[in-house]
C-alpha cells in the first residue's frame, strides 16, 4: 500500500493550520468534505485586502474603492474560467450553494410554478437540494439509487418522461462519494425539455468543471469546500435565464432608477446581488482557485485515489465495520458504521487521538433512511492528507473496538 510519487509535505506546508495539534496529538484533519482547510495564499489574498484594500465597490471614485471594484471583477472573470470559461456576466456571486439553490428555486421556479409541479432530485441529495423546492411549492420526486450507491439511470429516464419543471443532481454526493454520470443526464433532461441544476459543492475541489461541456442549466458550489472563505458561493446560469428571472432581494448596487412609484434593476449578475457583497470572500476564493489550479491536478486525484484504496483495504480488516456504498466511480471519502458503537461515539474517540471525521446524517437524511441507517461516520480526504493519516484513523478505529469490546 503506497501512494504516488506527491510531494505531500511541501503541499502541506501550505497550510498553517496543518502543523496544530488536537488534543495534545497531531492534528489529522478527514472532515474536508464539510470544510476543506486553507493555503497561506488564500489567508494572505484576504488579509491584504482588509489591512490595505479595503473599500466598498461600485459606490466611490476615488482610487481605493476603484482598486477594490476591479478585485471584484477580477474574482468572477477567475471563477468564470475556472468553470470552462463561460461569460462572466452568467456568473452570480452567492452565500453558497445553498443560496445559489434558493436563487433558482425562489426566482426561475416560483414565478410560473403550477400546482402538481414536480421537480426530480435524487434520494443521495443534500437537504439543501430538496428543501427549496418544496418551500416553493413543488413537489420532489427522487431518482433511485442501487445497492452499490449509484444513480438507477433507468428510472431516471422514467421520471425525466413525466415532463418534470427541473432535474435538480448533486455532481458528488457528500454521503457516498458517488460521482454522478451529469453529462448522460443533461443528456436525457434534454431530450424531454427539463432544465438541470447541478450542486457542485462536493465536486469542484476533486477535478476540473466545464459546464458547458455538462450541459446543465445551472450549477452552484460554495467557496469554503475548494479551500476559500466561507460566506462565499457561486451560481453560474445560461444568460437566458438569469434574463428572465426577477432579483429575489432588493437593495443598493442591483438597481437601474429606484423611485417611489417603480424602481427598474440593473442587468444580471448585478441584480442578484443586492447590497454591500462579500467582497474579501470573493478575493480569497479567486485566490483559493488560482492556488488549485497552480497544483498538478493530475497528481493530486492519483494521490487521492491512492489513500482512497489504501483506507478501503485498512478499513476493511477493522472487525464490525461496515463501509457504506461501493460506486465504481467516487472521490475519496469513507462512510461506514461499525457494529454496537454508535457514529457519534465513533467520532468522539477519535477526537481522543487528534482524528477529525463526520458523524451524523450529514443533511441527507432521505439517503440515509433509504439504507435503513440513523448515522453514519465519514472520513472525507483532501490533498493534504498522507498515508501516515489514514494508518492513523485505522488504528484508532481498531482502539475503538477494542474499547466497546
Amino acid at each position: 500500500m503506497t501512494t504516488v510519487a506527491w510531494d505531500v509535505a511541501a503541499l502541506r506546508a501550505e497550510f498553517p493550520i496543518l502543523g496544530t495539534t488536537s488534543r495534545g496529538k497531531p492534528l489529522v484533519y478527514l472532515d474536508s468534505g464539510a470544510t476543506t482547510q486553507k493555503p497561506r495564499t488564500m489567508i494572505d489574498a484576504v488579509t491584504r485586502f482588509y489591512e490595505s484594500g479595503n473599500a466598498n465597490i461600485h459606490r466611490g471614485v476615488y482610487q481605493l474603492s476603484e482598486q477594490a471594484t476591479l478585485s471584484w471583477d477580477h474574482a468572477r472573470h477567475r471563477v468564470a474560467r475556472f468553470l470552462g470559461g463561460v461569460p462572466d456576466e452568467e456568473i452570480v456571486f452567492v452565500r453558497g450553494t445553498t443560496e445559489a439553490v434558493n436563487l433558482v428555486a425562489q426566482s426561475f421556479l416560483r414565478p410560473t410554478l403550477r400546482a402538481g409541479d414536480t421537480v426530480v432530485v435524487t434520494t443521495m441529495e443534500h437537504h439543501a437540494n430538496i428543501v427549496p423546492w418544496q418551500l416553493v411549492g413543488a413537489t420532489t420526486v427522487p431518482i433511485p439509487i442501487t445497492a452499490a450507491g449509484e444513480l438507477d439511470l433507468a428510472a431516471a429516464e422514467r421520471l425525466l418522461a413525466t415532463r418534470p419543471r427541473l432535474l435538480a443532481v448533486v455532481h458528488v454526493s457528500n454521503a457516498l462519494g458517488t460521482i454522478n454520470p451529469i453529462a448522460e443526464l443533461c443528456r436525457m433532461a434534454r431530450a424531454h425539455g427539463v432544465p438541470v441544476l447541478v450542486d457542485g459543492a462536493q465536486a469542484v475541489s476533486h477535478f476540473p468543471v466545464d459546464v458547458q461541456a455538462l450541459g446543465c442549466d445551472f450549477y452552484c458550489f460554495s467557496g469554503h469546500k475548494l479551500f476559500g472563505p466561507t460566506g462565499i458561493g457561486v451560481l453560474w446560469a445560461k444568460r437566458e435565464h438569469l434574463e428572465r428571472m426577477p432579483p429575489a432581494q432588493g437593495g443598493g448596487d442591483m438597481i437601474d432608477r429606484v423611485t417611489f412609484e417603480t424602481t427598474t434593476f440593473a442587468p444580471s449578475p448585478q441584480k442578484f446581488e443586492a447590497g454591500t457583497p462579500h467582497i474579501a470572500g470573493a478575493i480569497g476564493l479567486a485566490a483559493a482557485i488560482e492556488w488549485l489550479e497552480g497544483q498538478d491536478r493530475d497528481a493530486i486525484h492519483a494521490h487521492e485515489m491512492s489513500l482512497l484504496a489504501t483506507g478501503t483495504a485498512l478499513l476493511q480488516n477493522v472487525p464490525g465495520l461496515h463501509l457504506v456504498g461501493a460506486p465504481a466511480e467516487k472521490v475519496g471519502i469513507l462512510t461506514f458504521t461499525m457494529d454496537g458503537i454508535h457514529p457519534h461515539d465513533i467520532a468522539s474517540l477519535l477526537d481522543g487521538e487528534g482524528v477529525c471525521i463526520r458523524a451524523g446524517h450529514h443533511c441527507t437524511q432521505p439517503l440515509h433512511a433509504s439504507l435503513g441507517l440513523a448515522a453514519t461516520a465519514r472520513a472525507s480526504l483532501a490533498p493534504y492528507n498522507t498515508l501516515a493519516e489514514i494508518e492513523t484513523l485505522a488504528s484508532a478505529l481498531h482502539s475503538a473496538r477494542r474499547t466497546f469490546g
